[in-house]
């Protein structure tokens, strides 16, 4: 189904977790007759809310579609995740709509969510409406919640609506455009009676009436000459004059209601499509043409199809799903394109209209719309789908580090493959899921963006693919070296009758500057040792320097240089210089003053200032070295260098630290070498494992 660009809004819902983003949509689909009763959240019974994990959860983790029309207008609708371990999917949804409706709570206001996605709809420039949800429930306010966006966000919003009564006795709103009161008298009906603002609102209906036409004379020189002459503003310039300053964002509208008992809801479609632009007026996409690297901006008239990949579903049963944005162009079911990231063709087969978890048939779409397609051969999250003789790229979305990392373990031995299959397609689905191999403990590892998130791939684990692991706290890849040179002999004799064993290695060990890794000198001269047997001396070394002197772990940064030695005509062999050289390394490096070396992290972390002090304090206990504290957007950011060990499990305790408003991202920075005390305490707890 294709359909006019004009007639197309692309619109996100964002908020922090809790503040009702799904109940909204849900109240949105039954006034648009797509479903028969109002599906919730608590109850399992959401259209939006299907994955098993998120019904068990009651929370969203992955972003959904939704298409619908209303008053001849196709709406999409990306309801996204509010809980920080999933905000990576809300950056995701944001990079492909024009516009965004941010969910503030009347209770709880602003939280560190709501700031971080707020971020991202920033970064993508993306127009806005603010709705004050859950305006019946205790403690809710309508003024407060307003202050604390304007303090949090620092940008002008206007009201466009009042509430009438509060709390339980929340009834309906007061519409400042057309200066009338809209009382619901039917719980989670949407239908309302239009009547004259009462009495006892008139006063601050008129000054925050008053207030919204002169912001609107204020972007329009003509409206602002007649106001001053005393001229009366239309209901029609004021809701135009909302639509240029919205989709300009000299400011933004502010709405309210309650998703559960379905008042606003249908008012915010009507805004919806009044007030936010279509993707000709505000979502022109860049790219880069593949055969010069030139960027373009995509015109959405341009005839050449192209789309970007934003979110990948893997269903057990159905496969790969694929989800797109189509920016120019049309695709229609049969059609071969061609995936520029991949450099491969793809065959469509069927697309679909999204509707929650219901998919719906159609032959074709157009610039503009969201859709999907299924049983893709090759394309991933963030690839660019585009016709063969009109290469082109998108950017990829820039996803966080990822800030928590677990060793998995199968819980059976045949579960292993299955594992390892099951994790790769989830990669494909996630793709801020880092999934590898430890080279020194041989531990498979997941890193995500916090604890609930690598529980839910857990749960996905279980529930899609039948497999279970067990998460256990990875292992820090200590190292060993050495602090001054030694010297030393060995000799390995064997002889039991037939041919014997004999190898006789002199060796210095050297140590090397921090990062060096191993050298081998052979400094044999006269013969002492045959050339032919100097390999098998290195190889003996290496091998051996994998297990460490002190607690077993490898050795590093240090010059082994074979001096000296002697062999046996007939008994001497490879494998006899090996060992000599084994138990030569091992008699030198403990000798040489070994110590243990543990990793050490480059921390970026960004937190409130009124809690600078505690986190400095913590990181100092955590052993870290504070390299910078600056100034950042709404607090401070600290950079340190903190001891890999101390940090394991960093992001639950900065989110208690700054009650959930504080982030960090976290890189490799070197080796450093353990105080002694600490040492002591790894070489005890090697010795116990061994």
């Amino acid at each position: 189904m294709a359909v006019e660009i004009e007639s197309i809004r692309n619109v996100a819902f964002i908020s922090h977790g809790g503040a009702g983003k799904t109940s909204l949509i849900e109240a949105i689909l039954f006034n648009a007759n797509l479903t028969n009763r109002l599906g919730s959240v608590d109850n399992g019974t959401s259209i939006m809310d299907f994955d098993p994990v998120e019904v068990e959860r009651k929370i969203s983790i992955n972003a959904k579609v939704c298409s619908l029309e209303w008053n001849k207008i196709l709406l999409n609708i990306l309801d996204t995740p509010g809980y920080g371990n999933f905000l990576h999917e809300t950056k995701a949804a944001l990079s492909v709509v024009g516009s965004a409706i941010l969910i503030a709570s009347a209770i709880s206001g602003i939280k560190a969510e709501t700031e971080r996605v707020w971020d991202y709809s920033e970064q993508f420039d993306l127009s806005k409406i603010i709705f004050i949800n859950k305006m019946d429930k205790e403690r809710a306010d309508f003024f407060r919640t307003i202050g604390d966006i304007e303090k949090s966000f620092g940008v002008k919003v206007v009201p466009i609506m009042l509430p009438i009564g509060k709390e339980e006795n929340f009834k309906g709103v007061i519409d400042l455009i057309k200066n009338v009161a809209l009382l619901y008298e039917k719980e989670g009906i949407a239908e309302y009676k239009i009547v004259e603002v009462p009495d006892e609102y008139k006063e601050i209906t008129d000054n925050y009436r008053n207030k919204l036409v002169e912001t609107i004379c204020e972007i329009n020189d003509d409206l602002l000459e007649r106001y001053l002459e005393g001229e009366v503003i239309s209901d029609e310039e004021i809701m135009k004059g909302v639509r240029e300053g919205t989709i300009t964002k000299r400011f933004i509208p502010v709405m309210c209601g309650s998703a559960v008992k379905n008042i606003g809801a249908k008012l915010l479609l009507d805004a919806i499509i009044n007030y936010l632009p279509s993707p000709i007026e505000r979502e022109f996409k860049r790219a880069r043409k593949t055969n010069n690297n030139e960027v373009i901006t995509i015109d959405p008239k341009n005839s050449n199809f192209s789309a970007f990949v934003f979110k990948t579903f893997i269903d057990p049963f159905a496969g790969k799903l694929t989800l797109f944005r189509v920016y120019s162009g049309e695709l229609k079911n049969d059609m071969e394109i061609y995936n520029a990231n991949k450099k491969e063709m793809e065959k469509i087969n069927q697309i679909f209209l999204l509707q929650g978890k219901n998919h719906i048939k159609t032959d074709s779409v157009s610039a503009g719309q969201i859709a999907m397609v299924n049983k893709l051969k090759s394309t991933e999250t963030f690839d660019t789908l585009c016709s063969k003789d009109n290469i082109i790229v998108f950017d990829e979305v820039t996803l966080g580090e990822p800030v928590i990392t677990f060793s998995l373990e199968p819980k059976s031995k045949e579960d292993e493959e299955r594992v390892s299959n099951a994790l790769h397609r989830l990669t494909e689905e996630d793709r801020s899921i880092k999934i590898s191999r430890d080279e020194q403990s041989g531990e498979l590892l997941i890193s995500g963006m916090g604890q609930m998130h690598i529980e839910t791939i857990i749960d996905k684990l279980k529930k899609k693919f039948n497999v279970e692991v067990k998460l256990k706290t990875p292992k820090v890849p200590y190292k060993e070296t050495i602090k001054k040179s030694a010297k030393g002999q060995g000799k390995y004799k064997k002889q039991s009758g037939g041919r014997g064993q004999y190898g006789d290695v002199w060796i210095e060990l050297q140590p090397l500057e921090r990062g060096s890794g191993f050298e081998f000198v052979d400094n044999i001269v006269g013969g002492a040792i045959p050339k032919n047997y100097i390999p098998a001396v290195e190889k003996g070394l290496v091998e051996a320097s994998k297990m460490g002197v002190l607690a077993g772990f490898p050795m590093v940064d240090f010059k082994a240089i074979l001096y000296d030695g002697s062999y046996h005509t007939v008994d001497s062999s490879d494998l006899a210089f090996k060992i000599a050289a084994s138990m030569a390394f091992k008699s030198v490096a403990a000798q040489a003053s070994p110590v243990i070396l543990e990793p050490v992290m480059i921390m970026d972390i960004f937190v409130p200032e009124d809690t600078v002090g505690a986190v400095i304090g913590d990181l100092n206990a955590r052993r870290g070295r504070i390299e910078n504290v600056e100034p950042h957007k709404n607090g401070s950011h600290i950079r340190a260098k903190v001891p890999m060990a101390e940090i394991l499990k960093y992001a639950p305790d900065l989110r208690s630290m700054t009650g959930g408003r504080g982030f960090f991202t976290m890189e490799f920075s070197h080796y450093d070498e353990v105080p002694p005390s600490i040492a002591e305490k790894i070489i005890e707890a090697a010795k116990k494992e061994e």
